[in-house]
């Protein structure tokens, strides 16, 4: 595969999984930018000794969100997420599913950045521990302690026990 074909391929969803981790679609295509440039460089590597070249360059999307942070990453979250349903193609969604979605973004938003990136692969990709652990450079420990982190947060914001029942319905209108 080409690297050309794999852009094609890949490109949307990989917009979409940066856009949710990120809250922000101008950060995230950014993010997408940035590595995609890096395998475009190490596209013969890549594409001859990974396995699976999506799911690594899936990880290099999750290093880079964790890492800009250190570089260029605030807390505050200025854009709302008006431009998820762009890209992708559009499809029905009602009032309240949105309104239940955008408000579930905003909290996680408001998570640390591996908690969040923990949740988002749980539950938007449905990735399993080993899988997490792996996009992550932890332990699947460490991976548990994220994700029920993470839900104990959602939890307390959302005064709600149902945190990954609502997680679920991000995915499932994106």
């Amino acid at each position: 595969m080409t690297f050309e074909d794999f852009v094609a391929e890949r490109l949307d969803p990989l917009l979409r999984y940066a856009t949710v981790l990120c809250y922000d679609p101008h950060l995230a295509k950014d993010i997408v930018q940035e590595v995609l440039l890096r395998a475009q460089q190490q596209w013969p590597r890549i594409s001859t000794e990974v396995n699976s070249p999506a799911a690594y360059v899936k990880r290099m999307v999750t290093n880079e969100f964790l890492s800009w942070g250190r570089r260029k990453w605030t807390r505050e979250v200025s854009a709302p997420l008006q431009t998820l349903d762009e890209l992708g193609s559009p499809t029905a969604d009602s009032t309240h599913r949105y309104d239940e979605r955008e408000a579930m973004m905003a909290k996680l938003a408001t998570l640390p950045r591996r908690q969040r990136a923990a949740l988002v692969l749980r539950y938007y990709e449905g990735c399993d521990d080993a899988e997490i652990a792996t996009a992550l450079d932890c332990s699947q420990g460490t991976v548990r302690s994220l994700v029920s982190r993470g839900l104990a947060s959602l939890r307390i914001r959302s005064h709600s026990p149902s945190a990954s029942r609502t997680l679920s319905t991000v995915k499932e209108t994106s």
